[in-house]
């Protein structure tokens, strides 16, 4: 039960933008081995390549996401590999956390309420309401707990019960989208979103088309 992704966004307006996030990339050398896609590291002259594209296309993911997850929202959205777990926040903040599709929802959504909750303590909205795009590369607007959480919850038996986080979602009800694309505005495509993104790298494209046309891709996508 993996988590790839924990991050914040900015989602009252678009683009969405990332306050804060954190990743672990680990996973997707596995993967990539596992998958036999070898091919990549030569295609793009290096591997680190390979991880700069997956660690933007995570965030791709989260904004996609974040932006269309509205005030209030719980939402769960699966891809061949992962699920992305959104909790839309009254402030105009977005909690997303990437996992592998074994990974218990409501221990997710626990985590996301505990993020946004901490984050705002350290940061009163009247400090987020002139945050930029370029503003994601403040310290200022960190969560100096993130990266822990991060790694406390990769095991959801370090934190709180099912039943006791059940207790706290009660009345909560998380949608559970099956693709990506169920999210997407009508005659949207995902395909057309990743090359028009100006937070993409040619790279980042580039790995995406090629993993696209693999299959292999679905880790973050």
């Amino acid at each position: 039960m993996k988590i790839y992704y924990m991050g914040i966004l900015k989602n009252d307006i678009k683009p969405a933008h990332e306050l804060c996030a954190e990743k672990d990339l680990s996973a997707y050398g596995i993967f990539m081995r596992r998958r036999q896609v070898v091919f990549f590291a030569s295609h793009l002259q290096s591997l680190n390549l390979n991880f700069i594209s997956v660690s933007d296309l995570m965030t791709f993911s989260a904004k996609t996401i974040a932006e269309r997850t509205s005030p209030g929202q719980r939402q769960d959205v699966e891809s061949n590999e992962s699920t992305c777990h959104a909790y839309g926040h009254s402030s105009g903040l977005c909690g997303i956390i990437i996992t592998e599709h074994s990974y218990p929802s409501l221990i997710a959504h626990q985590g996301l309420s505990r993020i946004i909750d901490e984050f705002l303590t350290l940061h009163p909205l009247s400090s987020l309401k002139n945050t930029s795009p370029s503003a994601s590369s403040n310290p200022s607007l960190g969560l100096p707990n993130l990266q822990g959480y991060l790694v406390q919850y990769q095991d959801p038996n370090q934190v709180d019960s099912v039943m006791r986080v059940q207790r706290e979602l009660d009345e909560t009800k998380i949608v559970l989208h099956k693709t990506i694309e169920s999210v997407l505005e009508r005659n949207v495509k995902l395909e057309d979103l990743v090359m028009k993104s100006e937070g993409l790298s040619s790279q980042s494209k580039l790995f995406y088309k090629q993993a696209k046309k693999q299959n292999s891709c679905c880790l973050v996508m």
